[in-house]
């Protein structure tokens, strides 16, 4: 029978890890905080850039949803570009740095190598309504026209509808399927 050792205090744990590692613990505290800081720069600089070349108006009350989208992509490009890949660098310079360290050390900082079972989703549902409203959006022919000129009812219902078409799409197979399964598990014999 095999036991699972588990480190007898995980803050005693840390504290030799940071005892012996403090150097590159450092390290990459002050990469992140730079990495952060430069998230931040980086976006205030595009935000500056977006309206001075035209890109999007100034005034919010003229953007359209043509301009909220080009605007979120081009950001998303412009902070994968600049602080995107070196943080991805970072991080697999980290990875080799762990990789050489001796089997024996890395099993005394078991704290690196627990999984959890759970996942975090949820993410993906919101970028997928935004990209529903988008195009009811533009089917409604409403993606150059400003924001300004849209009434609260028309933002509103166009987001219920979205809504209930995506909840029709994919709740009508949904609930097809879940009743099959349930028909499927009664007529189980035990």
């Amino acid at each position: 029978m095999t036991a699972e050792t588990q480190p007898e205090n995980d803050s005693r744990t840390w504290k030799k890890f940071l005892r012996k590692h403090w150097r590159i613990v450092a390290l990459f505290a002050v990469s992140a905080a730079a990495a952060a800081i430069g998230a931040a720069v980086v976006f205030l600089w595009f935000v500056g850039n977006a309206q001075s070349t035209g890109l999007v108006p100034s005034t919010l009350g003229l953007w359209t949803m043509r301009h909220l989208v080009t605007f979120i992509i081009y950001a998303i490009l412009w902070e994968a570009l600049i602080i995107g890949i070196p943080a991805i660098v970072a991080a697999v310079a980290g990875w080799q740095w762990w990789r050489r360290l001796p089997n024996e050390e890395k099993m005394e900082y078991q704290f690196f190598g627990t999984r959890s079972r759970t996942t975090g989703g949820g993410g993906g549902i919101s970028l997928f309504l935004f990209i529903a409203y988008c195009i009811k959006v533009y089917l409604d022919g409403n993606w150059n026209r400003p924001f300004a000129t849209w009434t609260l009812n028309y933002l509103v219902y166009s987001l219920l509808w979205t809504v209930i078409w995506l909840l029709i799409i994919f709740g009508i197979p949904a609930a097809i399927g879940l009743g099959w399964w349930i028909n499927h598990e009664i007529k189980k014999k035990p």
